[in-house]
């Protein structure tokens, strides 16, 4: 099915091509891939559907499937992370693109609906919209699709529940859960991409500052480093206590939220669930604190509820809504409370992208040629995938590392000292 794209301004291309071109010459990785897929065509016949937040790395991947032979249709996975100039460009280059900055949720539900209208055989998903939606709306086109990959912990839960409820109809591979994923993109992708956002949305010193860091997952873990390495104080809020363990001997101070809320003067939720910061928090807050979400879906920060409790509001810069409380009290919310790094910023940065969506590229592969396998489960990404895509890091770094010799894979496979 041939579906024009929507997009806001076409003349806007040449400035987006720009950026795509900056991105690639920082994704080796992916464009070791891409000369490798032009000459195989590996996605001959395939169509991908896409529900991605849309940017210039972002792009880079999809014209990557587009030149390995797939037709490809892609919508943002976020209201207010599509790149305007970005969608022109992707939509001229062959791409098909529903995308639009900041549309109405009815426009932004309508556009995931044209992009499973092209009848996807692979699906790549970031939060879980599109398989949800296939699932809940579409089951007419479950059939056509053999599987796909998702590559946010929020996606990953939804999946597993979709799963355990055994209504999920094909396979998907859980690129987030990919070790060349979360120890790189999760850690120091969102580490450095929140702070980005967050400085670029305040113009505020963080050194000498106290953050509070809600959520020590693998993204929790890189936004406090780096707000540690900013010169913050850094409070670490959790749930889990094998991750709050962890981030005791890591040095960061743990506090249950309600405490944390009385000494924070940044607060970041990383979490992937809703109302971890309510109204019991709001009350308890320091004059002028600071709101940011670096979690998919805009639920982390209970927003009615500080709408309920202002008697006034207004926004004080771009990307920063000031909520004046009864007692006089500021609370300033980062972007709506939508993905301050994506919002504010420009996303993760090139280099990191070029692994996680090469682990895409691989995986999606993978669940073409073996999708009558796997079945419909959430599976892990192969090791090798995950080892080929450091290989391919490590070489367009100019980096050698050793092998194992003969006598030592023997010795680790032995059961024999």
């Amino acid at each position: 099915m041939s579906l024009m794209s929507i997009i806001r301004d076409r003349s806007l291309a040449p400035q987006g091509r720009l950026k795509m071109d900056w991105a690639r010459q920082h994704m080796p990785v992916l464009n070791r891939i891409r000369r490798e897929f032009l000459e195989e065509q590996p996605l001959a016949g395939q169509r991908v559907a896409i529900s991605l937040h849309l940017e210039a790395k972002t792009a880079c991947l999809a014209e990557l499937l587009k030149d390995a032979g797939a037709e490809v249709a892609i919508t943002g996975s976020n209201p207010l992370s599509t790149k305007d100039d970005v969608a022109a460009a992707l939509a001229e280059s062959g791409v098909t693109v529903f995308a639009k900055y900041d549309p109405s949720p009815e426009e932004y539900k309508e556009h995931l609906m044209l992009t499973l209208e092209t009848r996807p055989d692979l699906i790549i998903d970031d939060g879980g919209d599109l398989v949800s939606i296939l699932h809940a709306e579409r089951p007419d086109l479950l059939q056509q699709v053999k599987g796909g990959c998702e590559e946010t912990t929020t996606g990953i839960l939804r999946l597993r529940a979709l799963e355990k409820s055994g209504e999920l109809k094909f396979p998907m591979l859980a690129v987030n859960d990919a070790y060349s994923k979360f120890l790189f993109d999760n850690r120091y992708g969102t580490g450095q991409s929140v702070w980005d956002g967050i400085n670029k949305a305040t113009n505020l010193v963080v050194a000498g500052k106290t953050v509070v860091v809600v959520g020590y997952g693998w993204c929790g873990r890189g936004v406090a480093m780096r707000a540690q390495g900013l010169g913050a104080r850094v409070v670490v809020a959790e749930v889990d206590p094998i991750k709050a363990t962890e981030a005791h001997m890591d040095g960061f101070t743990l506090l249950p939220m309600a405490e944390a809320a009385k000494v924070g003067e940044i607060f970041v939720t990383v979490t992937g669930n809703k109302k971890v910061i309510t109204e019991e928090h709001f009350s308890l807050m320091r004059d002028g604190a600071i709101l940011a979400n670096a979690g998919h879906f805009d639920v982390e920060i209970d927003k009615p509820s500080l709408e309920e409790l202002a008697v006034s509001k207004r926004t004080v810069r771009k990307d920063i809504t000031e909520y004046q409380l009864a007692d006089g009290r500021r609370i300033h919310l980062l972007c709506d409370g939508r993905l301050v790094n994506l919002v504010a910023g420009d996303g993760h940065p090139a280099e990191i992208m070029d692994m996680t969506f090469a682990l895409q590229t691989l995986s999606l592969i993978y669940v073409l040629e073996n999708h009558g396998k796997i079945g419909p489960h959430v599976m892990d990404v192969p090791y090798h995938i995950d080892e080929q895509v450091a290989i391919y890091k490590l070489d367009s770094l100019g980096v050698g590392i050793d092998d194992m010799t003969g006598e030592q894979k023997e010795y680790l496979n032995s059961w024999m000292v």
